[in-house]
């Protein structure tokens, strides 16, 4: 089974996106695969604008990534890219961090509009970082994710309502995400 490191790139501390992440996360988790999620924004903030590598949370970031055999990335989109917090910890990832790891990008969006920001702004960056492959990304509409309700110990373990508008068409970019571990995963082994 694949070891997946899932990131979320929102600057907000409950966001669509992280929501977006976790229903997916729950998916991959289903299947027998490990998740270890890293919240950006929980990197020193001081840390990612200096690109000070010798940070000890930056190092640890970046393991982790190394250690990932997938990754799957969440953002919301901003004025038409991905979030500017996102693309701070890429550009402190080594120039092929992703080298033979398949990705899932997903973001959430006010407009179907922002669905480009997907293949034309984040797909280009994780594409030159090598990744084995980027399987087809998708845009949740921020009206399609319920938000969830403050739930004791943290609001991001509420249960994750996706629109029945979204899901289905979500559900098969995760299958296509899933199928490409399963491929990893006999590519390996041969």
């Amino acid at each position: 089974m694949a070891h997946v490191l899932a990131v979320s790139g929102s600057p907000m501390e409950i966001s669509r996106s992280a929501v977006l992440l976790r229903h997916v996360t729950d998916i991959v988790t289903s299947r027998g695969h490990t998740v270890d999620t890293l919240r950006v924004r929980d990197l020193p903030a001081e840390a990612l604008l200096h690109a000070d590598f010798a940070d000890p949370a930056i190092r640890d970031s970046l393991a982790r990534l190394e250690r990932a055999d997938a990754v799957v990335v969440a953002t919301p989109v901003y004025k038409a890219a991905f979030s500017g917090l996102l693309k701070s910890w890429l550009d402190l990832a080594p120039q092929f961090g992703l080298r033979g790891k398949s990705v899932l990008p997903l973001a959430t969006g006010g407009s179907v509009a922002h669905a480009l920001a997907l293949d034309y702004a984040l797909r280009p960056v994780l594409t030159s970082m090598e990744a084995r492959h980027v399987v087809n990304g998708f845009l949740v509409l921020d009206r399609f994710i319920e938000s969830p309700a403050p739930v004791e110990p943290s609001p991001l373990e509420a249960p994750v309502n996706i629109h029945a508008d979204a899901a289905p068409a979500l559900t098969k970019v995760v299958e296509g995400f899933l199928e490409s571990l399963d491929m990893g995963a006999a590519r390996v082994v041969a």
